[in-house]
């Protein structure tokens, strides 16, 4: 595995550290582990779902002599991500996710402790979700030419994109390009304001980003969209706003305010398709063309980050990425 895995193989029980370790030079695209209690072991490679066959020592589509997580596995894991101190991250826990050195986020659930509508705990941890976090330097350069207008001014874009189809892969490396600028567009940088709210865009550790999100880049993490644009509107003047998985009504109006305030805006939301968000009543107004002008459609056709398609909304016609 590569120096950013060895952050998540440190972090994992002894039993499973060791059947990663043995199949990490095999599956070097590892996306995801999933670690239930009493539950078999899924690696998530190449969006596939595989799991630890014990007997033949490597990972198996089929579910033939599976290692089965134990309760120990799982509590012995959130020990050490929590480096055998769960007070200090007790605010994570809340939030429900850790974030690894190197940006990999690890989602977790269990028994939640809720008073008068807020979570106070997550105890009894039945499940960990470790995400890998990896960069692709570049893979939004084909499509900034319909992110940057005339005169190199940011449209304003919405990504539409399923789960795990490379968004968050996508959206980072467009900041990163907005921040720090791109010569072949002959486009200079200006300041970006990105809103983080589950850590995962910049994989802020201790306050610091993992990962390159550009030299023009302030980022507010873990903290709720709606808020957050409110926070960077009233402080960092920022040209542009980032967010990623805009789906209350609250962000949604408060797009409209950073809109207002003349900031540039970029953002992506869950779904298929324009005629998917149409159809959802708290964001069918996302695809005003007054809000925004761009429109990308992301799958997993061609591997996470396929872009499908680019609607202008002004224009009312369909682009294609190459």
């Amino acid at each position: 595995m590569n120096k950013l895995c060895d952050e998540v193989l440190n972090s994992l029980s002894v039993n499973i550290r060791e059947r990663v370790k043995r199949i990490s030079d095999e599956h070097t695209n590892i996306e995801e582990i999933r670690i239930r209690s009493e539950k078999p072991l899924i690696i998530n490679a190449g969006n596939r779902d595989y799991f630890y066959n014990e007997s033949l020592d490597k990972l198996d589509l089929k579910i033939d002599n599976p290692y089965i997580v134990s309760r120990e596995d799982v509590e012995q894991t959130f020990q050490i991500i929590c480096k055998y101190s769960i007070h200090s991250f007790m605010d994570d826990i809340k939030k429900g996710f850790i974030t690894l050195r190197g940006g990999h986020r690890v989602g977790l659930v269990g028994k939640v402790i809720a008073e008068d509508e807020q979570i106070k705990n997550i105890k009894n941890i039945s499940s960990l979700n470790i995400r890998i976090s990896r960069q692709i330097i570049g893979c939004s350069d084909k499509i900034l030419r319909h992110i940057l207008g005339e005169n190199n001014q940011v449209n304003n874009t919405l990504i539409i994109s399923p789960p795990q189809c490379g968004k968050t892969t996508l959206i980072r490396d467009i900041v990163r390009n907005l921040s720090n600028g791109n010569r072949n567009y002959k486009f200079r940088g200006i300041k970006v304001g990105l809103i983080d709210e589950r850590n995962e865009i910049a994989g802020s550790y201790l306050g610091v980003p993992q990962m390159d999100v550009g030299i023009k880049t302030d980022i507010i993490e873990t903290c709720p969209k709606d808020l957050g644009i409110m926070m960077l509107l009233r402080s960092m003047s920022p040209n542009v706003i980032v967010t990623d998985e805009i789906g209350k009504e609250s962000e949604v109006k408060a797009l409209y305010t950073a809109l207002n305030g003349g900031v540039n805006l970029i953002t992506t939301v869950h779904g298929n398709s324009i005629e998917d968000i149409k159809n959802r009543k708290e964001l069918s107004s996302l695809v005003d063309r007054a809000l925004f002008k761009k429109v990308i459609i992301l799958s997993a056709k061609k591997g996470p980050g396929t872009i499908e398609k680019i609607y202008d909304l002004e224009e009312k016609r369909w682009y294609f990425a190459n």
